[in-house]
């Protein structure tokens, strides 16, 4: 009597996967992903886990602000690390900056990704004039600096639309900014990755079966560009964080009244002289923290996904 045998599940085959042999035996990938998540997850919990909404500015009181943190002398006990100019716990403000942060970073790398796999994959599977043009516009582009690019599109956007308007649609803005100063880091990766790809037989066999460019293009090439693509996103979310710091710190990023770690960090510049270093020290910490850890993952990712590099 036959016995059909049952294909082994995703979870299954993932367990006895090379990548999870290889995260479970580094350590520094282990403790990196470790820190990412709770990031993550703190930054979620964030109005359950923070002791003051710092976005509620009717709950604020100007005689709180400039508090030190409360193991210091003249420090409160409400207020664990102290507070900023406009009397907001500086911990409950790093606790909501750091989830507009990695929403901003998470969002921009999203946008980044799907310019990046359309103009990509379009520019390596047709060639021609058509690779040509898209490959010498994200030449042009990349000849820029981003925070170059990120500056001019935001100063555009705040004249032809107004600071309130800005203000009001701050996160979209960035998302767009960062989305549109990026993509080609991913364009040209997916290009290098479809040239090679579209040349081995199985691109060969769908198109004698009569598929379309677009089924081959997504169905078939696309899920075999996923190794670059996962290592460039890992990457990419940390250079969008960065980024947000920068245009907020210049002044072109979240608004006062929506403070991201970028903001709590050229807030805190204009005080550190005056004594009041918590309010840049802390998110700053934060800030490096986050991003380091970012990575350090991407870097883990590039050496498993490349055997030539990884060295166990």
């Amino acid at each position: 009597m036959n016995q059909t045998v049952s294909a082994p599940s995703i979870w299954e085959r993932f367990k006895k996967s090379d990548f999870l042999y290889y995260f479970l035996n580094d350590k520094v990938a282990m403790f990196s992903f470790a820190v990412f998540l709770t990031f993550v997850v703190v930054s979620l919990l964030a109005p359950v886990i923070a002791p003051t909404n710092p976005y509620d500015l009717t709950s604020l009181d100007i005689m709180d602000s400039e508090i030190p943190p409360s193991w210091m002398p003249d420090g409160d006990s409400r207020f664990w690390l102290g507070t900023d100019d406009q009397g907001r716990d500086i911990f409950s403000t790093m606790l909501y900056g750091s989830r507009l942060s990695l929403t901003i970073g998470f969002l921009a790398v999203a946008l980044q990704l799907f310019l990046g796999i359309i103009i990509g994959l379009s520019s390596g599977y047709f060639g021609g004039r058509i690779d040509s043009f898209l490959m010498r516009f994200a030449d042009v582009q990349l000849s820029f600096s981003t925070m170059m690019v990120a500056i001019i599109v935001s100063a555009i956007f705040k004249a032809s639309f107004g600071s309130e308007f800005y203000s009001e649609y701050a996160v979209v803005m960035l998302v767009v900014i960062i989305g549109i100063a990026e993509w080609p880091q991913y364009a040209r990766t997916i290009r290098a990755s479809v040239l090679a790809e579209k040349k081995k037989e199985y691109v060969e066999a769908a198109r004698v079966m009569g598929f379309k460019s677009p089924r081959i293009m997504f169905r078939h090439i696309l899920p075999n560009c996923l190794s670059p693509i996962l290592v460039i996103s890992t990457v990419q979310v940390a250079n969008a964080i960065m980024s947000e710091a920068a245009l907020s710190f210049l002044g072109l990023g979240l608004p006062v009244d929506q403070p991201s770690l970028g903001s709590l960090i050229s807030i805190g510049f204009n005080y550190i002289f005056s004594g009041s270093w918590w309010i840049t020290a802390f998110p700053g910490v934060v800030l490096v923290l986050l991003v380091l850890v970012i990575n350090l993952l991407g870097d883990w990712l590039r050496d498993v996904f490349n055997p030539k590099l990884y060295k166990g």
